[in-house]
């Protein structure tokens, strides 16, 4: 029998931003290497390459792409990413989703160019279940513990 173990608050911010990053939490996940430059140069006008930022770092903070609305996120974090890329005007983002097939196209470049794979793909299917497996037998964790290490392994 299904048990809920998360609260209907914590059910309702999974897989998006609920408060606005600390600052250790933009330094590491919303921080832009050299990597991540170069994929972001290839983009050809200003929204564009903020917008492919924003989806970038966005799947690394909350663990998944906001396809309904990439830009469901803290002005702070578009102001961040702005600045490292030298985009005077942040708000030119929100032409990022003029065309659909864009956020799409961006959202697969960024899966395969850092190695993200879907959940219903069979091997990492069961790579997870092994994991969750191993944590679930060897950790005295309860299940809130749990599903956190799940979503970071993920």
């Amino acid at each position: 029998m299904p048990v809920e173990f998360l609260t209907d608050e914590q059910a309702e911010g999974y897989g998006k931003f609920t408060e606005v990053p600390t600052r250790p939490e933009m330094e590491r996940f919303f921080f832009l290497d050299d990597v991540d430059r170069d994929l972001i140069a290839l983009r050809r006008t200003r929204h564009h390459q903020l917008g492919f930022a924003v989806q970038m770092c966005t799947v690394r903070y909350v663990g998944r792409f906001l396809l309904d609305d990439p830009l469901d996120v803290p002005s702070s974090v578009v102001e961040h990413l702005a600045a490292q890329l030298g985009i005077d005007d942040a708000s030119c983002v929100t032409r990022y989703t003029e065309r659909r097939r864009t956020v799409y196209d961006h959202a697969w470049e960024i899966r395969d160019a850092y190695g993200y794979h879907p959940f219903e793909d069979a091997e990492w299917g069961r790579k997870f279940r092994s994991f969750l497996h191993g944590r679930a037998w060897t950790h005295a964790e309860g299940p809130v513990a749990l599903f956190n290490q799940a979503v970071g392994w993920l």
